[in-house]
């Protein structure tokens, strides 16, 4: 499978956000090819949202933010790594963040990175960048040109609407009454509460 297209980035965040669970995260380093189910995502909006980081303007930081749709957005967090993939359009700074996946291939080479069991390995954000060895290097990445890192269709995980549940997003200071966080229902690997 190829990786997703611009068009499917260049559109609202909320429903990127909700049409990403299920597809595959993957990623080829030199140690192998790491690969997992997205089953939690939240979106960040261009307007109106005081907990996106592109809420107070375009700072070298969030650059890639107001970037054209498909790019990664990574941004560090207590010493660790976030990844988003940018949304809409080139200027309308919006993005979905990758809360977890469940992990496919390449879990092996994961455990080395993490040291735990597989199901901790990419549960949480901070925890799939360290999984799947994503850092600052990779901010600005094209996620469509399908080399480094990329997400495609999944096959191994069929989803249907009414198994995706919408709550507010986790660990915000403030927009946190927006439900813009989008899960699994029934998937071990969500990263918090299954509460809507």
């Amino acid at each position: 499978m190829g990786a997703l297209t611009r068009d499917f980035y260049a559109r609202d965040p909320r429903q990127v956000a909700c049409e990403l669970i299920g597809c595959k995260l993957v990623r080829r380093t030199s140690q192998g090819l790491c690969s997992g189910v997205i089953v939690e995502t939240e979106a960040y909006l261009a307007a109106d949202d005081p907990a996106s980081h592109s809420y107070r303007g375009r700072t070298r930081k969030n650059a890639t933010m107001f970037g054209r749709a498909g790019l990664l957005y990574v941004y560090p967090i207590h010493a660790r790594h976030c990844l988003n993939a940018v949304t809409e359009s080139r200027g309308i700074a919006s993005a979905v963040l990758i809360r977890a996946v469940m992990p496919l291939s390449g879990i092996e080479v994961m455990q080395q990175r993490r040291h735990c069991l597989p199901i901790d390995l990419a549960r949480g954000p901070a925890r799939l960048c360290e999984a799947f060895a994503v850092d600052r290097r990779l901010d600005g990445w094209d996620l469509t040109r399908g080399t480094r890192i990329w997400i495609e269709q999944g096959d191994e995980v069929v989803v249907r609407d009414q198994q995706i549940v919408v709550s507010p997003r986790i660990g915000v200071t403030s927009g946190h009454e927006l439900k813009l966080r989008y899960f699994l229902n029934d998937s071990p690997f969500v990263s918090g509460p299954r509460s809507s």
